[in-house]
């Protein structure tokens, strides 16, 4: 897992859950990795198309439109 427990378990708490198991962190944990990887590799892909090697906050808004 790339992201740590604690603020996967406090994003599903601020959404208004009261208790959280441990799996539930684990699966929202790999859903947003997953997600988020996606995201990544598209924006990575537009600043490639670009010319650029830097991934700029602009790509990574547009990668969530294509995605």
């Amino acid at each position: 897992m790339i992201l740590a427990k604690a603020p996967v378990d406090k994003m599903i708490r601020k959404a208004g859950a009261e208790r959280v198991g441990e799996d539930a962190v684990i699966a929202m944990a790999e859903y947003l990795e997953d997600f988020g990887l996606s995201i990544a590799k598209e924006a990575a892909a537009l600043a490639k198309h670009a010319g650029r090697k830097t991934v700029r906050a602009e790509d990574i808004s547009l990668a969530l439109e294509r995605i």
